[in-house]
């Protein structure tokens, strides 16, 4: 009997992860990105305790803190006077770790592709392969790319983000949605931005219809990462491109009359691009034949929580448990297992940001104190989003569906879910 073919397409955070563990289970995946090289220009991501202790368990944690930067402290301010509104302590004395047994790191993006590409090996990473077709055979599935290449696999897995091909092939629809907002983003030497308080905490300055989310990054903190949010367009002016140019000072523009911090910050250099904030409405099942989604691909969200590259990590970890061993006479259970474990969740989180971005945006008046009052208790309302375990939940769902093969050895993971420790 041939071993299990699995096809990731997508090379993000999501589709990486997924192959190393997948190989930590001694299941090889070709993982196909339609990018001819790996390049994250001008981005970051902060990685919580639910990523982190997934990344530490498949041996790549270590490299990623000597690259990165755990914030000092969380912190909420009034974007135009810079009063402090609340502030929770992380660093010090090992607060985050100490409650959630997991780092918290701020990366740049391209530092974070290049450690799961490297663990993935170039063996398995094809580049330059845009998907363009997706065809039954009788026993198994017919990729097909722009560059001419046919491939044939067992298993296809839609890791290709918000603008996915797997996701139109699996729901017939696109399924994205324009949030109403937009964003700017940059990254800013530190010694360029002598007004800012704080410098090594990750911070929120809100206002009317914007914020500024930033946090330093790096091996010693030496630059910022800034994600400033405004309200509109109300329409996206070109569907077809979610980023378009910027207009000299279009950014600085949004945050006339905030504080000097902020102003420095955005400031700084021209931002020459403008994001579009879009979502996914979630598809009722996520997967179709042997076909099945996975992060962005399945539910983009605002990054308000900042835990889209987060919990797509989880559902690497997630469908790693579930996809040894499958058959087809398996693969309808299993993955209904997949939906249980994961959209629920992903749902919740996903409105949760929409809820946030209406707190962190509003006008003066009245509503100020209850939103105060919330950013104040942060800890005790979203800290299920940084304790979750993907690992050990899945542990407990295994026990529940019947396997294909209930002889066959437990992989390394399995073996640690259940024994209730990773």
């Amino acid at each position: 009997m041939r071993d299990q073919r699995i096809a990731i397409i997508g090379a993000g955070v999501g589709g990486l992860t997924l192959a190393i563990a997948l190989r930590q289970r001694g299941i090889r995946a070709e993982v196909y990105e339609q990018a001819n090289e790996l390049a994250e220009i001008g981005a970051a991501v902060a990685l919580s305790a639910n990523a982190t202790r997934e990344l530490r368990r498949l041996g790549v944690l270590n490299d990623i803190v000597a690259v990165s930067t755990e914030p000092e402290t969380l912190i909420y301010r009034d974007g135009r006077t810079g009063r402090c509104i609340a502030a929770h302590p992380m660093h010090q004395d090992r607060r985050y770790q100490q409650r959630f047994d997991a780092p918290y790191c701020g990366i740049h993006r391209a530092e974070l592709q290049r450690i799961l590409s490297t663990a993935v090996g170039r063996e398995a990473l094809h580049l330059g392969h845009r998907l363009v077709d997706i065809a039954g055979q009788r026993d198994s599935l017919r990729l097909a790319f722009a560059n001419g290449r046919i491939a044939d696999t067992d298993i296809v897995v839609g890791a290709d983000g918000v603008r996915s091909f797997v996701r139109r092939w699996v729901t017939g629809r696109d399924g994205v949605r324009y949030s109403g907002t937009s964003a700017f983003r940059g990254i800013v030497p530190q010694h360029l931005l002598p007004r800012l308080p704080d410098r090594m905490a990750i911070q929120f300055w809100m206002g009317p219809d914007a914020h500024l989310l930033h946090y330093a990054i790096g091996r010693d903190g030496s630059h910022v990462n800034f994600f400033a949010v405004t309200e509109g367009p109300v329409e996206w002016p070109d569907l077809s491109h979610w980023v378009i140019e910027a207009k000299p000072g279009e950014a600085l523009s949004h945050f006339a009359g905030w504080h000097e911090a902020v102003v420095e910050m955005v400031g700084a250099g021209w931002v020459t691009r403008r994001w579009g904030l879009f979502v996914v409405d979630q598809p009722a099942c996520w997967n179709r034949s042997h076909v099945v989604l996975l992060g962005d691909a399945a539910h983009t969200m605002l990054p308000h929580h900042g835990q889209g590259a987060n919990t797509t990590i989880e559902d690497a970890i997630t469908l790693a448990e579930l996809l040894p061993g499958i058959t087809s006479e398996t693969w309808d259970e299993r993955m209904a297992c997949y939906g249980e474990l994961r959209r629920v969740r992903t749902r919740t989180i996903q409105y949760s940001s929409w809820v946030t971005n209406r707190l962190l945006h509003l006008p003066d008046g009245p509503a100020l104190a209850d939103r105060d009052a919330r950013v104040a208790n942060f800890p005790a309302r979203f800290g299920w989003i940084h304790e979750h375990d993907a690992l050990l939940t899945i542990g407990g769902s295994l026990r529940r569906v019947r396997l294909a093969d209930a002889s066959a050895p437990l992989s390394p993971g399995r073996l640690a879910s259940e024994n209730g420790k990773g």
